[in-house]
């Protein structure tokens, strides 16, 4: 049902790797599929919009897909301002539409959606109002995170319930592994030690930067084996990716999305996270595995710790070893996992959080 006088403004201009248009374009299809309310995506690179949903027409200023308008950023000069603006990840909106913003009598209620960061700080500043230094508007700090004092994840409706029932046709005998990452000098030796392992591995990789490194490299790629096989496919539509997580035992993710969808798919996962200037993507890093693995015992724990460790550090030298311990530790992994995710899905989902501080805000 449509919310009586909601209407939403979404902002993203796309950075590289796909993680804003794709956390974007997932919020705005579920704020109009779900909640009915009418949401303007506002995109300024339509040709990797269409990487992840093909349906896109690079050559159209305007367009509707899956209910939700998009729009150039060359259109924005046209738009009278939504009632829920939402600005991504900090950017600046023009200022033309922040003007148009504060002209108006009922003033939109102004989101900054933050970047995901189990960080305690987060909690504390989630909500905070940021007054404009020269117009009558606030602009609040919304951040993503694992806690109820944060603005949580984003998670459809239905999908756990999909993926448990994607999960109960599954029957195989080997290990199958999806390895999506930024480039990384480990990656020969990681897949080594999958080679090596004592179990038949099948292991996935997406066309890109790492896939074409590792072609590249030490030649394992084309070596024969009746225990270990890659391949390579194609970048899939946002709306397929979920069904290539649920149909692995192990993932390696990178970003923000995928790292998301990780932990909805209830899989062991590695996380390659986006690396940042002063080493601060490393704090991040150790935030949220302090946050996972409260709770896991503790050989597992340490083994998922140290293959991380050895990933993110691209560390060739470490990261056989810490492969063999992590799937040694599988079994327990795997149930962890899962218990986590539904520990997250206990808490209200991002699109309904923003929807409610909406809700109380416009009655203030």
């Amino acid at each position: 049902m449509i919310r009586p006088g909601v209407s939403c403004d979404i902002f993203c201009r796309v950075v590289d790797n796909f993680g804003d248009i794709g956390v974007t374009w997932r919020l705005a299809r579920q704020l109009t599929l779900e909640h009915g309310v009418p949401v303007r995506l506002i995109v300024d690179d339509l040709r990797s919009f269409s990487r992840i949903e093909p349906t896109i027409d690079i050559t159209r200023g305007s367009q509707e897909v899956n209910g939700v308008t998009v729009i150039g950023w060359e259109q924005i000069v046209r738009l009278e301002p939504a009632s829920l603006v939402i600005e991504s990840f900090a950017i600046n909106l023009p200022m033309s539409y922040v003007a148009a913003m504060a002209a108006n009598v009922s003033k939109p209620v102004w989101i900054n959606l933050e970047y995901l960061s189990a960080e305690l700080w987060v909690g504390e500043h989630h909500l905070l109002p940021s007054p404009h230094p020269k117009l009558l508007l606030n602009k609040y700090f919304f951040f993503p995170g694992f806690a109820p004092n944060t603005g949580g994840l984003i998670r459809e409706r239905n999908l756990l319930a999909e993926r448990d029932a994607f999960a109960s046709i599954d029957n195989v005998n080997h290990l199958r592994i999806f390895l999506f990452s930024y480039a990384n000098a480990a990656g020969d030796n990681l897949i080594r030690a999958m080679r090596e392992s004592s179990t038949v591995v099948k292991c996935t990789i997406p066309h890109g930067a790492f896939a074409a490194n590792l072609q590249c490299g030490s030649g394992l790629w084309n070596q024969p084996s009746h225990d270990f096989a890659i391949e390579t496919i194609p970048f899939v539509a946002q709306r397929t990716f979920d069904r290539v997580l649920w149909s692995h035992d192990v993932l390696f993710v990178r970003g923000e999305d995928s790292f998301v969808r990780a932990q909805w798919a209830a899989k062991p996962f590695v996380w390659h996270i986006y690396p940042q200037s002063e080493n601060a993507h490393w704090v991040k890093l150790h935030a949220f595995l302090l946050l996972y693995c409260d709770g896991l015992e503790r050989n597992a724990a340490s083994a998922l710790r140290e293959l991380w460790r050895a990933w993110n550090a691209e560390d060739s030298a470490e990261i056989g070893a810490a492969w063999r311990r992590f799937i040694d530790n599988l079994p327990t992994l795997q149930v962890h996992a899962g218990v986590w995710s539904k520990k997250l899905a206990q808490m209200p989902d991002l699109a309904a959080n923003l929807l409610s501080f909406y809700q109380k805000s416009v009655k203030i």
